[in-house]
């Protein structure tokens, strides 16, 4: 992508593993990151060590060869065609389409503009009798009677209209055009002028209508639909078609010595070097990915398998975990006669923790009608009110659960704090492998060699 090329008012900000750094990759990054409204900015001076570390991870990445894995590969190629695609086809181009749409679109509306109608409809099904016919009749005129009245007519749609969508919004139909409903419908709704007039009870292929004439309209200028049009032409295909078009044509004009993929690679380092955000955008992808895979793998994943280290570093770290209320570590369970509660708790007693659902399950309810239901999990109170009944002594008594009305609790309640790993075992987890990541960064820092030149580094966002 020609990343390695700068000019000589770009110069070097740092050297990561023997690697240029130029001062516009810097600026990019930090910009980027410390932008008004995050959470937390950086000045430079504090940004400096993020970014190598960030740039070290990168490296090892690479010469761990995350960077060949076909679904790096497949995933970077698709987000940075995305990008470049979408420079391919000339915004003349994309205007003159949406401006063909528009004069399209007015033609076929034509003089008469548009309605904006409610109705309230009683569906006549096909190949009804004679008694449906005449129920739906006395239907609609009961209703159109209640409309002259003076009764709402929103409030008699929602009550009577079997159109149920249009119902809910008090029969409100959206802008219609002629050739948009059947004939009967759009006669009747383009004859109407004054706003809130109503229209007798009609029949239509369909039923029984009675129309209230809310507005009409011509079309809006092109310039107030310009960017719906736009956006609802992409959503039918119409730029990848016309990209699709181009790319077509540079294959052609390459005499077929190029396919689409090395066409994709030209325009991309030709446009990069026009811009060098779009440059540092898609390497900031590039290098994203890289740096998910690498720490996924070498960091997350490691750590969250390692249960010796997981319980050496809770043990290490024991007090940071400790809690200011009671938990309770156990199994909630409902079960629907008496006697079953006996023999939950006997088995449960002579059962590893870690086998509590699955013995209820293979025991209980091994046939299409469950006894028992559970809950397994580490509680604080105000989780459940069963737990907080059985366990935390609450004076409440919880809701009857009418399917299983009896329940217990079996576990163990823990009043000053996590007994082993796995009772904050996420929280564990997560500050474990932070704890893996800064020292797998600190072996980086070893391993490759970093260069900060601070003359360059005081000239940024500063030339």
């Amino acid at each position: 992508m020609g990343l390695s090329c700068y000019g000589q008012d770009d110069p070097i900000v740092m050297k990561i593993n023997g690697i240029d750094v130029p001062r516009s990759e810097f600026e990019y990054n930090y910009n980027k990151n410390n932008t008004t409204g995050v959470a937390d900015p950086k000045g430079i001076d504090e940004y400096v060590p993020l970014f190598v570390n960030y740039k070290l991870k990168v490296e090892a990445a690479k010469d761990a060869r995350y960077d060949t894995l076909s679904s790096f590969k497949k995933e970077f190629l698709m987000y940075r065609n995305q990008q470049i695609r979408s420079l391919l086809v000339d915004p003349k181009v994309e205007e003159q389409e949406a401006r063909k749409y528009y004069d399209k679109l007015k033609q076929n509306i034509g003089p008469d503009g548009l309605v904006r109608v409610a109705h309230i409809f009683v569906q006549v099904p096909q190949k009804a009798s004679e008694a449906q016919i005449d129920a739906a009749k006395k239907k609609i005129d009961s209703v159109y009677q209640e409309i002259l009245k003076g009764s709402n007519f929103a409030e008699l749609a929602l009550r009577n209209s079997d159109d149920k969508m249009s119902a809910i919004q008090g029969g409100e139909l959206p802008w219609l055009a002629r050739k948009q409903t059947i004939k009967e419908f759009e006669d009747v709704a383009f004859k109407m002028k004054a706003t809130d007039e109503v229209s007798e009870p009609f029949l239509s292929p369909l039923g029984y209508h009675i129309v209230k004439f809310l507005g009409r309209k011509q079309l809006e200028p092109y310039d107030s639909l310009r960017n719906n049009i736009l956006k609802y032409l992409e959503s039918q295909g119409l730029q990848n078609k016309m990209v699709d078009q181009v790319l077509d044509s540079m294959v052609e004009a390459s005499g077929k010595q190029l396919t689409v993929d090395q066409v994709l690679d030209r325009e991309t380092e030709r446009f990069c070097a026009q811009d060098s955000d779009l440059k540092y955008l898609i390497q900031e992808y590039h290098d994203g990915l890289l740096l998910f895979e690498l720490s996924s793998r070498e960091i997350w994943q490691k750590a969250a398998k390692d249960e010796d280290g997981l319980k050496k570093f809770f043990r290490k770290n024991k007090k940071h975990y400790a809690w200011d209320v009671p938990r309770f570590r156990g199994i909630l369970y409902f079960y629907r006669e008496p006697k079953v509660g006996k023999k939950v708790r006997k088995m449960l007693k002579r059962t590893d923790e870690k086998e509590w659902v699955r013995v209820i399950r293979e025991n209980f309810n091994n046939d299409s009608l469950s006894t028992v239901r559970t809950i397994a999990k580490m509680f604080v109170k105000g989780d459940n009110p069963y737990v907080d009944y059985c366990v935390f002594k609450s004076k409440e008594e919880p809701k009857e659960r009418p399917t299983f009305p009896y329940f217990d609790a079996y576990g163990k309640k823990l009043t000053k704090g996590p007994q082993k790993w796995t009772d904050v075992k996420s929280e564990v987890i997560s500050d474990y492998q932070a704890f893996k990541e800064k020292e797998y960064v600190e072996e980086l820092r070893k391993k490759y060699s970093v260069e900060i030149f601070e003359e360059v580094l005081k000239t940024v966002n500063n030339h």
